[in-house]
């Protein structure tokens, strides 16, 4: 079998790629940002070129290959009398390319800015005696005058005047976008002279050390043929580019998309409003959202055709047609949002306390795909069933796309009287891994907390259970039972840890933590649970019965917690634990033996930083931190 390679990798003279660009043969295409470069990257990118050195290669794509379609733009500065279909796209290089075009082919000024990112206006020049001199260094001969030619002092004052042709010969300021046609200003120039022979020396030399250098620079170019497949565009741009916008899936679907008179950008930033008004999908990003339309259309091409594959791979996605778009936004746009009130209904209201953002994008589409059919009692069942078993399965951090593609079709197919999906069949949560639980970028972690308040966990200062209105009026967070201070205050041997054979590290466990309101964790500060819980019942006047019932709410059983019984706390709550994660997988947890522990996780997961912030305000007790980061 014999490859075929993808590229060309040749040398191009640089006046070419220029006139191609003014021509409208060479573009950019649409998602490519706008020229941004300063003043003195301009100037030192002159100098280069005007000794021969290297600038960097550039990479241009041959437009025609009916896959990949992108709408082309011309380069800043290049006014076209009418609409032209590039030859080939700029991929890498646009900086440069359009520094050296704006500067050496356009007589107007050049727009940029300076250090302090202020826009300004150029016109670049450069000094005939200073680049053929020996001694000079050839970036001080790069002249960069404003617009109107006339350089002043801070008091306004004209220092030197170059507006017009012949103040230019009479000092010697070559206009750089003379360089590709400069016999007729040489002509001038002597006239200006009186053809003196040293200035015709001088200028003998300036051509041969500098112009003849443009006009004979090549500049090394890698050309990614037609035929070069869309994700390989994608792949390659990612690469090689270092100064332009970084190319997502989304970048180019937009200009693909574009090709067709679509703006995929304004029609996502519509979406993107309307779900960031519901916090739990605040998470939920433009890429994201096309892999759930890419999953939900590929399952609909397998309805009408059995040997399609269900299927959202980033190739997939590149592969998105305008018309799947159009005909499956919508779907997966209300699918996030009847996804956003079934997690409702599970106590998880915000993006940081979602186990997993990526879990998102196959619920959505389970809902968008089931319709009506979702909204029964044993419908629902089977996909909480699915989504828990997700959560303590930890089955979404890696590469996930392949569970994507079955649980959607899995999923429904449970729904509608099949089997259970293999998500459900492959999840296990293991009795040891519970102790193991301490940082907030686990998906179980958060799982666990989120479970309590779901199953009616009851805020201990107000009896309240936690809806959305309570959640985010009273900050409801994860804070220690026996909190940390507390904790460091004790020996081992208080505590009770050598007994029970764990390390300290089980203090920051999930056991040890529970989902409580910013005014309650105040109250907590860094007392034990028998003086914390007497200071609530005496300053909100909760009897001592209804006090323990709040604490059974949270599987905390009152009589340890009172006792200050760190080892009957842990022991009792992590049966509790254990058997709620059951409950909601609907099958057992896998019960062993969990060996001493060290300080150090087995998962390699660090201990719960402390949140500055969060300490100020709870001077007392140092494990007050907001759950921002999601787990992936």
């Amino acid at each position: 079998m014999t490859a075929t390679n993808t590229y060309d990798s040749t040398r191009e003279p640089l006046h070419d790629l220029l006139r191609h660009i003014q021509d409208g043969k060479l573009q950019l295409p649409d998602f490519q940002r706008g020229w941004i470069w300063d003043d003195d990257h301009i100037r030192s990118l002159l100098a280069s070129l005007s000794l021969s050195y290297p600038i960097g290669a550039v990479m241009l794509l041959e437009t025609g290959n009916p896959q990949v379609r992108l709408r082309p733009r011309p380069v800043e500065g290049v006014v076209l009398q009418r609409p032209i279909e590039p030859e080939r796209l700029i991929l890498d290089g646009q900086q440069r390319l359009t520094s050296l075009f704006q500067a050496l082919f356009v007589e107007t000024p050049v727009n940029t800015r300076d250090a302090r990112k202020k826009p300004i206006t150029r016109h670049y020049y450069i000094d005939i005696a200073k680049a053929v001199s020996t001694n000079g260094d050839r970036e001080d001969a790069i002249v960069a005058l404003n617009e109107d030619r006339i350089v002043r002092n801070f008091r306004n004052e004209v220092l030197q005047d170059y507006s017009t042709p012949d103040k230019e010969y009479a000092a010697g300021l070559f206009p750089l976008y003379r360089i590709f046609s400069s016999s007729g200003w040489r002509r001038d120039y002597g006239r200006v002279w009186n053809h003196s022979p040293e200035k015709v020396r001088l200028f003998d030399d300036f051509e041969e050390e500098v112009i003849k250098r443009f006009e004979q620079y090549l500049v090394p170019v890698i050309v990614l043929k037609k035929a070069t497949p869309k994700i390989a565009v994608c792949q390659v741009f990612e690469k090689v580019n270092t100064g332009g916008v970084s190319l997502t899936v989304f970048e180019l679907l937009t200009a693909t998309f574009a090709a067709d008179d679509f703006n995929l950008r304004d029609d996502w930033q519509a979406r993107e409003r309307e779900l960031k008004k519901i916090p739990v999908l605040s998470g939920v990003d433009s890429t994201a959202f096309l892999q759930a339309i890419t999953l939900l259309a590929s399952y609909r091409r397998k309805e009408n055709n059995p040997e399609a594959a269900v299927t959202c791979k980033r190739k997939d996605v590149l592969d998105l047609s305008l018309a799947d778009y159009k005909a499956h936004a919508d779907a997966i746009a209300a699918g996030l949002k009847r996804a956003a009130k079934v997690l409702h209904t599970q106590r998880i209201f915000s993006d940081r306390d979602l186990p997993y953002t990526t879990q998102l994008l196959p619920l959505a589409a389970i809902l968008a795909a089931l319709g009506d059919e979702a909204d029964s009692d044993a419908a629902r069942s089977k996909i909480i069933q699915w989504y828990w078993c997700g959560v303590f399965g930890e089955l979404y951090g890696g590469a996930i796309e392949t569970r994507f593609a079955r649980d959607l079709p899995e999923v429904v197919a449970s729904v509608r009287g099949g089997a259970d999906p293999t998500t459900v069949t492959e999840a296990a949560f293991a009795q040891s891994r519970l102790r193991r639980l301490r940082s907030r970028n686990s998906a179980a972690y958060k799982g666990l907390s989120v479970l309590v308040l779901r199953d009616g966990g009851l805020d201990l200062r107000t009896g309240e259970p936690v809806d959305t209105q309570m959640y985010f009026d009273e900050a409801v967070d994860i804070h220690h039972v026996f909190p940390r201070n507390y904790c460091r205050s004790k020996t081992d041997e208080q505590l009770g840890l050598k007994a029970l054979g764990v390390g300290r590290s089980v203090i920051d466990s999930i056991i040890n933590k529970t989902p409580l309101s910013a005014k309650t964790n105040r109250t907590v500060g860094a007392n034990p649970p028998s003086v914390y819980l007497e200071r609530i019942q005496k300053r909100h006047g909760i009897a001592p019965e209804r006090m323990n019932q709040l604490l059974a709410s949270h599987l905390i059983d009152p009589a340890a917690v009172r006792a200050d019984d760190f080892v009957a706390f842990l022991q009792a709550r992590e049966e509790a634990l254990l058997k709620r994660i059951g409950e909601v997988m609907c099958k057992p947890v896998l019960r062993d033996v969990a060996g001493p522990e060290t300080e150090e996780d087995e998962d390699g997961e660090e201990p719960d930083p402390v949140d500055p912030v969060a300490s100020i305000a709870d001077a007392e007790n140092e494990d007050d931190q907001p759950l921002h980061r999601s787990a992936e």
